[in-house]
């Protein structure tokens, strides 16, 4: 899978030993709960950590020596609160710039998420795809290499959705988001070419599985949407090695460098991921 080119490329992750693991979820917001949640699926027997640096979000509005100056110094304070065996980079933005740098600065296997643009290529019928992202994801090189590795035979257009993943974190909190702003964010994707139209859109955010269901039900016409969780939750839990029994309950936590904006609605759908137990670890975005 393409997730593991990223987890792997030209970096050998250790097999992880045997034994109860602790994984470590991070995302700038809330879109890497659609990430947990296949995680904790395939891996039941993990502790849990979603750690969410919402006081840095989005991490968009940061420039690129920002944003790693920024997820390193997040990374530090939790590696040393949890001590996790393992790490997922639950979000699209970090991954492309950010993984290298904290590889070189942690010792535990990192897990990435990039955009799903080689399952894309393989599925497409018509040669028409889009990679619906945001803006700082479409203008990464690490972006249009993929697509010149893996979909050289395809039209592939990238759409840089400004408000989509703000969109996607406001419904999640029970905040009214319209049709109408949905509808505007995904329209680019839907091309029609020589007879041709769009027939796969890779989800290159982790907020943006959180509205599949609009989504669906506002495309310009039925397409499939490629959401890379699965297989990040599979390179996971190839890293750990076989899963293990435990008769005791997993250990399961919501940490937020901010956490002052999440409503009733939120504290709520966090439940829902699993994740009743919610902390803070105040790490102000300085600017």
């Amino acid at each position: 899978m393409q997730v593991d080119l990223l987890a792997g490329a030209g970096y050998a992750a250790p097999v992880l030993p045997l034994r109860i693991p602790t994984i470590l979820v991070f995302d700038s917001g809330l879109g890497g709960l659609t990430v947990l949640r296949e995680v904790m699926r395939q891996r039941p027997d993990a502790d849990i950590v979603y750690a969410a640096d919402d006081a840095a979000f989005p991490y968009g509005r940061l420039d690129e020596p920002a944003l790693v100056a920024r997820v390193l110094a997040v990374m530090e304070r939790l590696v040393d609160r949890f001590h996790p065996d393992l790490v997922v980079i639950a979000c699209n933005t970090a991954s492309t710039l950010v993984l290298p740098a904290l590889r070189a600065r942690f010792a535990i296997p990192f897990v990435g998420t990039v955009p799903a643009v080689k399952p894309a290529a393989e599925r497409t019928r018509s040669h028409l795809i889009s990679v619906l992202a945001t803006p700082g994801t479409v203008a990464r090189d690490y972006t249009r290499d993929l697509i010149g590795h893996y979909a050289a035979g395809c039209e592939v257009v990238l759409v840089g959705a400004s408000r989509l993943a703000g969109l996607a974190e406001a419904a999640l909190k029970g905040e009214p988001v319209s049709d109408t702003d949905i509808a505007a964010e995904i329209a680019p994707c839907f091309v029609s070419r020589d007879g041709r139209r769009t027939d796969v859109v890779t989800l290159a955010c982790t907020h943006y599985p959180l509205l599949l269901a609009r989504l669906q039900r506002l495309a310009s016409w039925p397409v499939e949407w490629i959401d890379p969780a699965p297989a990040i939750a599979r390179r996971t839990s190839q890293l750990l090695g076989p899963a293990q029994l435990r008769t005791e309950p997993v250990a399961t936590v919501a940490v937020f460098t901010d956490g002052s904006r999440l409503s009733g609605p939120a504290h709520i759908a966090l439940a829902g991921f699993g994740l009743a137990r919610i902390e803070t670890e105040p790490l102000p975005l300085a600017i």
